[in-house]
């Protein structure tokens, strides 16, 4: 990574100019009180660190707010800036601006990089603009690939953005850095044995929790208002009654599509119901076996084991899908008179069952693990309580440890289930890709998340009901994870009441 971006440091190096201007302020504040209190920390209403933490805050915190939101909010205003210099006649819908925006972005850094590495000079560039043709192979010899020649609107527009960039980056330089030696001046001269750092300090770092908790609420709200428009902009041009009550998914970019949602619920329900019933009794009967009957050695040695499933990534178990369960399944139930079972109910390797199959065993050790740590929380007072009463072990097991740690193990179902519902690649592996609603789990079948993926890959315009469904299939998994938490917050909670 460069040291300067335009001539100027980089977010990173500002960062830690930042730091270091908040580590003078809390050399300077602390000395500063001491000081003042004639060198005996007594007479400190806090500590001598709390005095220079609140210096470090100072220029800390807001420097690095104000850093943050500039970055956010700067792309937005260079877009804005350079859409005029695009031609109305060569914006044909949504998808053609974001395309065109996307070429003038990596002519600019093309542009940047070419100057870094000495290839053109600004007067070159400047050269170019009346005949931009030859900037195409010049940005080649420095890695930035174009897919066609830079047109003069776009050179012109790439030149606007890093002109535009270049002089944001500076303001926010400059505002950045005296933010920072002005926060960390005032801490410093408060620095007095009267002041109350310590509370200062203390209602900062409440302030900072209370924006870490809020910040899972808030990306929340964002992921289901960012699909929540782009799914009105697709009801807006695709019937909301074909979408849930139809029957068919048949996606044609060239218009009269079926986009129907309920073959594609299906599949992704059939797969994640085998994978539950594969997965939840292994993973709980594991749980249960490790936590009360193993000893230690056997512990030790199986708990690992069944966490290394959890450790491997997701294609992996897509190819054991393709390569070897699918096959396996063939040979059982696909070859006809010459199979294991003389049938020939299942004409491929993909099918809901392989993907079922595949992702129960990934699901494991989510359930094992985390079911093993929730009993083993369990009290052992319980234990004991019901052992005092002639309970057998497997009584106790049965009527007291489970009770107790139910609402933890439906949590861990609940886990297990979310990721079979958002799962990919084992089933583009081991399930198909075709939509369909059928109770056989021999067949292939497709799910919501693979037709996402689908729908969004290639170039895409965002302004045709053929893509913008993929929000409307991303906003219905949301709700429909969201209901099974509900449904498993009101099943913990009643049994919660019983057992209590």
């Amino acid at each position: 990574m460069t040291a300067t971006i335009f001539g100027l440091p980089t977010p990173i190096a500002l960062i830690f100019a930042v730091l270091g201007i908040a580590m003078l302020g809390y050399v300077a504040a602390r000395k500063r009180a001491m000081a003042r209190a004639g060198g005996d920390a007594r007479n400190l209403h806090s500590l001598p660190n709390f005095y220079g933490m609140t210096a470090a805050m100072f220029a800390a915190v807001p420097a690095l707010g104000v850093m943050v939101i500039w970055l956010l909010a700067q792309p937005t205003v260079v877009q804005n800036a350079v859409l005029p210099l695009i031609p109305a006649s060569e914006i044909s819908s949504t998808g053609t601006q974001s395309l065109i925006l996307s070429d003038v972005r990596r002519v600019a850094d093309g542009l940047d990089i070419a100057l870094t590495q000495g290839a053109l000079t600004p007067a070159e560039i400047g050269a170019m603009a009346d005949d931009p043709s030859s900037l195409r192979a010049t940005l080649g010899n420095v890695g930035v690939a174009l897919g066609s020649e830079v047109q003069p609107y776009v050179l012109a527009a790439a030149q606007q953005s890093r002109a535009i960039s270049a002089q944001g980056r500076l303001w926010m330089v400059v505002v950045v850095l005296v933010l920072a030696v002005l926060g960390a001046g005032i801490a410093v001269r408060a620095a007095d044995p009267a002041f109350r750092a310590r509370n200062v300090v203390e209602r900062g770092i409440m302030v900072l929790l209370i924006a870490a908790a809020s910040l899972a609420i808030l990306t929340t709200v964002g992921i289901v208002f960012s699909m929540l428009f782009e799914s009105i902009n697709f009801f807006r041009l695709h019937d909301w009654k074909d979408f849930f009550l139809g029957s068919t998914w048949a996606p044609n970019f060239r218009g009269d599509s079926d986009l129907s949602i309920l073959p594609l619920l299906w599949g992704t329900l059939y797969i994640s119901i085998i994978a539950l019933l594969v997965a939840v009794p292994i993973g709980l009967f594991a749980a249960i076996y490790l936590s009360e009957y193993a000893n230690s050695k056997v512990r030790s040695l199986a708990k690992p084991l069944l966490e290394i499933l959890a450790g491997i990534p997701t294609i992996v178990y897509g190819l054991f899908a393709l390569l070897t369960v699918g096959p396996a399944l063939v040979r059982i139930f696909g070859r006809g008179e010459d199979g294991i079972l003389g049938v020939e109910w299942m004409s491929g390797a993909t099918s809901v069952l392989t993907a079922g199959l595949v992702m129960g065993i990934m699901l494991i050790p989510f359930v094992s693990s985390l079911s093993d740590d929730i009993i083993n929380a369990v009290p052992q007072s319980l234990r004991d309580g019901s052992f005092g009463l002639g309970a057998t072990h497997s009584e106790t097991v049965r009527q007291v440890i489970l009770p107790a740690a139910l609402p933890g193990i439906v949590g861990a179902i609940l886990l297990a289930a979310s990721r079979a519902i958002g799962e990919t690649m084992i089933v583009v592996l081991g399930a198909g890709a075709i939509a369909r609603i059928s109770a056989n789990p021999l067949e292939a079948m497709t799910t919501i998340t693979t037709r996402i993926v689908s729908q969004l890959t290639g170039d895409t315009d965002f302004a045709s009901p053929e893509t913008l469904v993929a929000f409307a299939l991303g906003l219905t998994l949301f709700v429909l994870t969201l209901g099974l938490n509900v449904v498993a917050l009101y099943i913990v909670r009643k049994y919660r009441e019983q057992y209590e």
